[in-house]
């Protein structure tokens, strides 16, 4: 693990074992918040033991989740004593879907044994301030990474941890484009000294708008690229062709990860241009069905959901979540 301090009272903890995942800590007299955690839980238990050479100020009082990927949530329970904040979609997902995944990444990867799930238990919609030692920070919304997305902002020191909103290369395969666009775009509005990235370097305010510009550009050259090969009738494996350098990206991002976020944006824009060429050509009949083939339509839905529930429930979860930590 790496520390870096950005301010007399905030510190960044960079992970050295997997993707330059970042989590930090805001220190006041009346205690510590501390954004995000690391992977894996040696290198967390590093920032609680820094955070307890820190005496009173590093007394961990809130943990915020910038959204419920393990990477960044799965040190939570090394922090008993604290209340964990979220979005309210974070809650509802990990309520859902959270022992599943974990106790799969527990199969591939035996150093999460000792994990234990804690889930957000103060959560919010849009925006929330938290007031803790005479600091004020403000948690936002900030979608597109995934749906539950936030950031939190320390105005006084012009410092925003953006989580997986800003990073090295975007990535919206559990989110979407259009949101993720959005609150870079509102990220790039602000005005700040420190953007510290969900992971990667922290960016310092001369380069900012710089970076956010070359992700934006890198989100519309592959959302051209793919939409024209579908158009074209390609493949989903024709996509090997976009590489991520010739799109704007870079394949060491995030020791590596870069290429193979790539991969899967790309896949994530194909089957959603296919999906809505598919909408197109159904005849009007099936695109705006009448009253009594809706409710057909509904009762037939019914019945599979009912006769698959027990049997497709671990294979739908194990779909929409998967087993590796994610970025």
């Amino acid at each position: 693990m790496k520390r870096e301090r950005v301010s007399d009272d905030i510190v960044v903890f960079t992970s050295t074992l997997y993707a330059q995942v970042n989590a930090g800590a805001v220190l006041t007299p009346a205690g510590a918040v501390l954004i995000d955690t690391l992977p894996f839980p040696e290198e967390t238990r590093e920032i609680a033991d820094y955070l307890e050479s820190e005496g009173a100020r590093g007394v961990v009082r809130y943990v915020v989740n910038t959204h419920r990927h393990g990477d960044h949530t799965h040190g939570n329970y090394l922090f008993p004593h604290a209340d964990i904040i979220g979005h309210r979609l974070c809650r509802e997902t990990l309520l859902r879907w959270g022992n599943e995944s974990l106790q799969a990444a527990k199969e591939a990867t035996p150093e999460l044994d000792a994990v234990t799930l804690r889930i957000p238990n103060i959560t919010f919609e849009r925006e929330m301030s938290l007031y803790l030692g005479g600091m004020t920070m403000e948690l936002l919304y900030l979608p597109g990474h995934t749906i539950d997305g936030i950031g939190m902002l320390i105005r006084s020191e012009r410092v925003l941890f953006s989580g997986d909103a800003i990073m090295p290369l975007p990535s919206f395969v559990w989110g979407d484009r259009e949101q993720l666009i959005h609150s870079m775009q509102r990220v790039k509005a602000m005005d700040l000294e420190h953007i510290v990235q969900g992971h990667g370097d922290v960016l310092l305010r001369g380069e900012m708008a710089e970076v956010i510009d070359e992700n934006l550009a890198y989100l519309d050259n592959i959302y051209e690229k793919v939409k024209k090969r579908v158009e074209m009738g390609a493949s989903e494996r024709d996509l090997e062709k976009i590489t991520v350098e010739k799109s704007g990206g870079s394949p060491i991002a995030m020791d590596g990860m870069g290429k193979k976020l790539h991969q899967a944006n790309l896949i994530k824009l194909y089957r959603t241009f296919r999906e809505e060429q598919q909408r197109a050509a159904l005849p009007a009949a099936a695109v705006h069905p009448d009253k009594k083939a809706r409710t057909r339509r509904k009762t037939a839905v019914a019945h599979a959901q009912s006769n698959e529930a027990a049997s497709g429930r671990k294979r739908v979860a194990k779909k929409r979540e998967p087993s590796t930590s994610r970025s």
